[in-house]
């Protein structure tokens, strides 16, 4: 007999591509007598309201042969009278039918796409919650657009009745579940492979000719390997072994002209890239922008375990609601991003001088950001979900990314630790401790203190108020030299140099982002202000009463200054602001902005920090 639907079904189908609307039915089993069904307002990992009943249109329900009316209690909330075990109705034992459209138009990670090309959503975008049923099994069918025969579905769910193409029915076992299993349709390239017993798939959308899948493929599995064996030991998956966390993953990712991101879940991850990223046939070298690339598969594939299993013990039980608040984002995303191109160097993708090439960027990066002065990076975990994802042209300046800042405390810890010279005592321990300790659940940070106190067999509570709970400097430069890194300094970029951040794709240069404290900011540039040119004052000449008092250039990009000033410091900005001409007085300061420059100083100090196992 085929499978039956479980007491929470979905049915969902791509009902028409060009208007860019799912159509989706919703059937309970058994409803209350006055039952609730509420959309998400968030989806984990992505530490924003995002609304996404704005795209719900239609909503209908019926019992029986009767319609019900609905009553919107709030934003995302509906509210119907059901004949609930009402023996003596005809609608007693009728399931309650909930009919809807949603419209598709997100192209990121976190919403839902539909159009004649390809489809993809997450449940938070698409799929009602059923008040006081959401911890019972949830099946959802999966149907295709009439006009797409060509067409395929992929998703970590798993299936119980699917044709060839992956259309069909599948199964979770709470709403969790089905929130945390992205679905992508369309037609894809698609492959395989086993990392440590563990089956994986990988899905590309959009990759065009020349794309080297093979490649992909077997970088992935290196990724995939490493990052098993750091958690589960050398022998992961093999036997007498430790057994891997999860039985199957898949990689969801839509390669797009432009664009960007990823993010996690237990059992799969959505990403998105540059088309240009992906791995070319016939190309030895590949661009950097694939070595991005794999460090973002790494950074997301890490959080299967470092957020999605071992989590904050505020999201123990998510409340898709309202935000869900944690001061730890700086451990689980800023430690991500600290082990995601560091085991990359482990699995031998990159070599140690572009390990430090990458580091060196998280630290320019981390430096250009006025707001680490401002605003600890536990306050900045906090503060996510109104600051770091809302970012506007202020967000340098107020607070700082618990992604770069929380990559170089892991950094520190792990340096400081690797200082004794145990083999031991590493950040590596840390985390595998905790994993053990807490089982892969819920912790909070007394249980990092505890892991760090075990490991390193001292307290690290000064480090942990001096790094995470104030904006006190990190010991970068003395800990990294200590490890074998010479650090030195090279000009900045103009950009930098100026305290600017602008945008020169369309031709002209417009003003971006002003950084406190710069000299453009000094000057009295702001946000989206069009930098027309700039003038240098001339020298008077007796002898030539009649020469202009000034020379000026156009200029449209940032690199265009230097041959136009040379070795001057001072010179005027002629910028346009809502249609008015201003003049602006720049001022370079005497000292040259310098960035850092990461190096091989001792290759064997390197060695036993970068390729520890």
């Amino acid at each position: 007999m085929p499978p039956s639907p479980a007491a929470i079904h979905y049915r969902v189908v791509c009902a028409d591509p060009h208007a860019q609307r799912y159509a989706v039915t919703l059937t309970i089993a058994a409803p209350a007598a006055r039952q609730r069904v509420r959309l998400p307002v968030w989806i984990p990992g992505s530490y924003l309201v995002r609304e996404f009943a704005k795209n719900l249109s239609g909503l209908q329900a019926q019992q029986g042969r009767r319609a019900r009316a609905l009553r919107q209690i709030d934003k995302a909330s509906w509210e119907l009278d059901c004949a609930a075990n009402d023996h003596g109705s005809p609608e007693g034992h009728a399931p309650l039918i909930l009919r809807y459209e949603v419209t598709a138009n997100d192209t990121s990670v976190r919403g839902a796409w539909l159009d004649t090309q390809r489809g993809f959503f997450n449940a938070t975008s698409l799929c009602l919650r059923v008040e006081d049923h959401d911890h019972e099994p949830h099946t959802i069918e999966i149907v295709p657009p009439p006009h797409a025969t060509h067409w395929s579905c992929a998703t970590a769910l798993r299936a119980l009745k699917t044709g060839r193409r992956g259309f069909g029915l599948y199964h979770a076992d709470d709403y969790d579940e089905l929130a945390d299993s992205p679905v992508a349709l369309g037609v894809f390239w698609s492959g395989e492979f086993t990392a440590c017993g563990v089956p994986h798939r990988f899905v590309v959308s959009g990759a065009g000719t020349g794309f080297d899948g093979a490649r992909l493929l077997a970088d992935t599995r290196t990724v995939c390997e490493t990052q098993m064996r750091f958690w589960h030991g050398a022998k992961a998956g093999q036997r007498g072994g430790a057994r891997p966390v999860h039985d199957r993953y898949v990689f969801l990712l839509n390669a797009m002209h432009e664009g960007y991101g990823g993010l996690e879940h237990r059992h799969s991850t959505a990403l998105m890239c540059k088309r240009d990223a992906l791995p070319r046939l016939g190309v030895a070298r590949q661009d950097p922008s694939y070595t991005t690339l794999l460090g973002l598969i790494s950074h997301e594939y890490f959080h299967t375990w470092n957020v999605k299993r071992m989590r904050p013990a505020e999201f123990a039980r998510y409340d898709y609601g309202r935000e869900n608040y944690t001061a730890l984002l700086w451990f689980f995303e800023g430690l991500t991003s600290y082990y995601d191109d560091l085991l990359l160097r482990r699995a031998g993708l990159i070599d140690d001088a572009a390990y430090l090439r990458l580091l060196g960027q998280t630290i320019d990066q981390m430096q250009q950001m006025p707001g680490r002065h401002v605003q600890s990076v536990a306050q900045a975990s906090f503060d996510a979900w109104v600051k770091y994802y809302r970012m506007d042209e202020h967000t340098p300046n107020i607070t700082v990314s618990y992604y770069l800042k929380g990559a170089l405390i892991g950094l520190c810890l792990d340096l400081t630790l690797r200082a004794s010279g145990q083999p031991d005592q590493s950040l590596d321990a840390v985390m595998r401790r905790l994993w053990q300790d807490s089982r892969g659940g819920p912790i909070d940070e007394t249980a990092i203190a505890d892991a760090l106190r075990a490991v390193g067999q001292r307290s690290y509570a000064r480090e942990l108020t001096r790094w995470v709970h104030s904006t006190q400097a990190l010991p970068l430069a003395e800990l990294l030299r200590a490890h074998g890194v010479a650090v030195r300094d090279e000009a900045a970029a103009p950009a930098q140099a100026l305290g600017l951040r602008v945008d020169e794709s369309t031709g002209t240069l417009r003003i971006k982002m002003v950084l406190h404290g710069g000299p453009a900011q000094k000057a009295g540039f702001i946000a989206g202000d069009e930098w027309i040119g700039v003038e240098q004052a001339r020298r008077s000449s007796r002898s030539n009463r009649s020469a202009p008092a000034a020379e000026g250039w156009r200029i449209t990009r940032l690199e265009e200054l230097a041959p136009y000033l040379g070795p001057r410091r001072k010179f005027d900005a002629l910028v346009a602001r809502d249609r008015r001409l201003l003049r602006l007085s720049v001022q370079l300061p005497a000292q040259r902005a310098t960035r850092w420059l990461l190096a091989i100083q001792d290759a064997s100090l390197l060695e036993r920090w970068l390729g520890a196992a």
